[in-house]
């Protein structure tokens, strides 16, 4: 692969998570209109929002230091850099050797971390029972991801996610050891709505005080810092949902940077990504939010989940 076919590879990837980012969210809300019998707003919804909010000003709250400004474009740029990271069309990407699943946890961290700096930082009431309620599901979701990604490292040998998908991809996927990665799946499903502030861990569509986690944090914020906000958001959720179809069901996936391949396969990811995303918004319509207390019990779930399926590899290999 030349330098000029690793940087057009990259700034295909870069684009295409930009763009079908906000069409997630979209998705998801569609869903969840459909089936409460409404309407709802158009898929494209989330693209004028975003529009609207980057053209509108910002209002700061003298209370602040730099933290709070600094956080939306750290935030943006830690996703966005994380979401680089994860092969999304081509098994072998061009920046594998930035790093494996660890770097990726590091920078969804460090976007996390600042978030809830900033909540801390306005001074708000909210904003703190928002960064700390925080601090308490991330404590609890982080091991559970790295611990599902390593039950299918296992496999491909290796941690980092260019190699286990790609191995993954040759060996047929999830068919390889099903008992452990139907677990690591479950762990990191349940990982995804705790991450992404989805129910029944979190309600995005709400702004009630007793249950806001992630819209607490954020409360203080407008124009162009909400939008990145709401834009990092939108690709991390991109980012669970490609971990979950390209990580465990990689079918589709081109393994030769070959332009016919890869077309195909960023139609097949496209698929895969749209079905977890109605996945999600049937699950949220099934369901209520937990109570606070009881969503540690849930995210406990996901960690022994995600700890059985290392002990079933073992156990199965031995």
């Amino acid at each position: 692969m030349g330098q000029l076919d690793t940087l057009l590879i990259t700034a295909a990837q870069a684009v295409i998570i930009l763009l079908m980012s906000p069409f997630v969210v979209g998705l998801i809300r569609k869903v969840k209109a459909r089936l409460q019998c409404r309407q709802g707003a158009n898929l494209l919804q989330p693209y004028s929002d975003l529009t609207k909010l980057l053209r509108k000003g910002v209002v700061v709250s003298t209370n602040t230091s730099w933290l709070f400004t600094a956080t939306p474009y750290i935030l943006f740029a830690s996703t966005f850099a994380a979401s680089l990271l994860v092969p999304v069309f081509l098994s072998r990407i061009p920046l594998n050797f930035a790093g494996d699943v660890i770097t990726v946890v590091s920078l969804l961290t460090l976007g996390t971390f600042f978030l809830m700096l900033a909540g801390l930082d306005a001074g708000s009431a909210f904003g703190g029972m928002g960064s700390s309620r925080e601090a308490i599901i991330f404590s609890l979701t982080e091991p559970a991801m790295i611990l599902s990604i390593f039950a299918v490292g296992l496999t491909a040998g290796s941690t980092n996610l260019s190699t286990i998908v790609h191995n993954t991809a040759l060996m047929n996927g999830i068919l390889t050891d099903p008992p452990p990665h139907l677990m690591a799946l479950a762990a990191l499903f349940i990982v995804t709505l705790a991450e992404t502030g989805r129910v029944p861990v979190d309600n995005p569509a709400t702004h009630l005080e007793l249950t806001m986690i992630h819209e607490a944090m954020v409360l203080e914020y407008s124009g162009r810092y909400l939008a990145l906000i709401e834009w990092a958001s939108a690709m991390k959720l991109l980012l669970f949902l490609t971990l979950l179809s390209n990580i465990f069901v990689p079918w589709g996936i081109a393994t030769e940077p070959e332009p016919v391949w890869m077309a195909m396969a960023v139609g097949a990811w496209a698929v895969k990504v749209s079905a977890l995303a109605v996945v999600i918004g049937v699950f949220e319509s099934m369901f209520a939010k937990l109570r606070l207390f009881r969503v540690t019990d849930l995210l406990g779930v996901a960690f022994i989940l995600a700890l059985l399926a290392l002990i079933f590899y073992y156990i199965l290999r031995g």
